[in-house]
């Protein structure tokens, strides 16, 4: 699909990276909330302890001999006294309540806090990160994951938790990888609060619908043998066996298969097909897989320096330009953003950044989208020197104006972050996508990368193989159109998801009108 993206992750998947760090200071300040309402309770307790102690001395010496005691007119004033008042200052401490504080901070947070969508769009992100990249629930378990070196672990309880969330959308087969890892490390002796009934429960049905009869008559007799009055699992176990022996008879087979002891686990089940053509392609890329750099084509690629056709603010100082493809042409420049650009940009973007929308051409309904996963913001030049810098530098670098284009989009992809096969350009069958705009198509992108990313986040080229991986401070620079107008199907192109760190981009896209003098049309579809 090509859609007009118009403005842009919390759904944990949805959350920014900055939004997320803003989080992590939230749970610290309330953890000392919290421990400032257990110093309260604690000296509450202390104060009520020793009202206790002191009583029970007195009450044990008035008790002993009441006559005596009470014989003492000092002593009858104390108990006056003490019932009069000192019983009510304890009623009165007794009855403080220490969490006021913690309350009142809960309560202001709370509006900032994920909700259920936020934690299973977290959950959905882990899964992504593990089809695209093809690591097992056990490696995530374990936090094993590349270009970390801090682990942090999946219980049996996150792990039946996300087993859980895949199976209410019925994805069947992720559910089956998390149930199984939840079981795996039940099995081993962890800790855990979820029963083993449930996540056979899960776990048994899940099988079941990725068609394995004999795994799933396995799984329920462990549960039947755990549970035996479970509500639904004598049921299921019937069906699932005359099931199995309906389709053995079709088969002319008399003996059931015994189920493999094999455990489960990535690679035991197909991954369901989906509505992208080309997900094996990108996915395989993602990884670097399938990249095709050869020596020849690396032959033809050159580094030189560009003064964008001497051009006055270039001529002292010419970018370093680097060919990262041939055909289409995609050149990666050095140096295109400063540290302090880069932060300053980032500084104006962050109390802006909302949900990555769509605009279906066909429609003009803004809506989110699974496949565009990230945060963006629109930044105006007027709005500081340095957005009005970077859209110059742009103009000098490409030799097209950048009245016409769009504003700076600045866009932070948190782990899991990624926008799938796209066109940036409006095809045929679209025609009204950019016509509020009245400049015509998308004839150029111009793409910096403002952060390093330690795995994942690469820019992929499914059409022709190729895989750009991001680097702060460069910026890669392609044609949407050949000269004629036609769009370049060449450049569908995706944001790999992003495995560990955050990315931030910004994007500018350049469009057709005010480009007939600087980039003059032809008849032929050539770069």
């Amino acid at each position: 699909h090509i859609y007009y993206i118009c403005a842009v992750v919390y759904n944990t998947e949805h959350k920014s990276f900055s939004q997320m760090t803003d989080l992590i200071y939230t749970e610290k300040e309330l953890v000392q909330s919290l421990k400032e309402y257990i110093q309260a309770e604690e000296s509450k307790l202390a104060a009520v302890k020793s009202w206790a102690n002191k009583l029970d001395v007195l009450t044990r010496a008035s008790t002993s001999d009441p006559e005596v005691y009470l014989a003492h007119p000092v002593n009858a004033y104390k108990l006056m006294k003490r019932l009069n008042t000192e019983w009510s200052e304890l009623e009165s401490l007794v009855l403080q309540d220490p969490s006021d504080g913690f309350i009142s901070n809960m309560t202001v947070h709370r509006q900032y806090f994920p909700d259920e969508e936020d934690e299973k769009g977290a959950a959905k992100a882990l899964m992504r990160l593990q089809d695209t990249y093809k690591l097992d629930s056990e490696s995530f378990s374990k936090g094993k994951l590349p270009g970390m070196h801090h682990n942090a672990i999946l219980t049996v309880d996150d792990c039946y938790d996300m087993g859980k969330t895949a199976y209410n959308e019925a994805d069947y087969y992720h559910a089956v990888l998390w149930m199984q890892q939840a079981l795996r490390q039940m099995d081993a002796g962890e800790e855990h609060v979820v029963s083993k009934a449930d996540v056979l429960d899960y776990l048994s049905y899940s099988v079941y619908q990725m068609g394995d009869l004999p795994r799933a008559i396995e799984l329920t007799r462990r549960l039947v043998a755990i549970d035996s009055s479970h509500q639904r699992a004598g049921g299921n176990l019937r069906y699932f066996e005359k099931l199995l022996s309906k389709q053995l008879k079709e088969l002319n087979q008399e003996v059931q298969e015994p189920a493999t002891e094999e455990p489960i686990q990535l690679g035991t089940y197909k991954r369901p097909k989906d509505y992208l053509p080309e997900r094996e392609i990108y996915e395989g890329l993602c990884r670097g897989e399938g990249v095709k750099m050869t020596s020849e084509r690396r032959s033809r690629l050159y580094c030189r320096y560009h003064d964008g056709n001497r051009n006055p603010r270039l001529l002292l100082q010419p970018m370093k330009e680097e060919d990262e493809w041939d055909s289409p042409h995609i050149v990666r420049y050095l140096n295109a953003l400063s540290d302090s650009e880069i932060e300053k940009i980032k500084e104006l973007a962050k109390p802006r950044l909302a949900r990555a929308t769509v605009r279906d051409p066909k429609t003009g309904v803004l809506t989110t989208a699974n496949y565009r996963v990230s945060k963006s913001a629109w930044l105006e030049g007027e709005e500081d020197p340095v957005i009005e810098r970077v859209n110059q530098r742009i103009e000098d670098i490409t030799g097209l104006t950048t009245q016409t284009a769009e504003l700076l989009q600045i866009a932070n992809y948190g782990v899991g972050g990624q926008y799938e096969p796209h066109f940036d350009f409006s095809r045929k069958d679209e025609p009204d996508a950019f016509k509020t705009l009245g400049t015509g198509n998308r004839v150029a992108t111009f793409l910096n990368y403002m952060s390093d990313v330690e795995a994942g986040g690469a820019t992929v080229f499914p059409d022709f193989g190729a895989a750009i991986y991001p680097k702060k401070g460069t910026a890669v620079f392609w044609y949407n159109l050949f000269r004629s107008g036609e769009g370049d199907y060449r450049t569908r192109h995706a944001a790999c998801p992003v495995l560990v760190g955050c990315k931030w981009v910004s994007n500018k896209w350049i469009h057709e009108r005010g480009q007939e003098f600087r980039r003059p049309c032809g008849l032929t579809e050539v770069d």
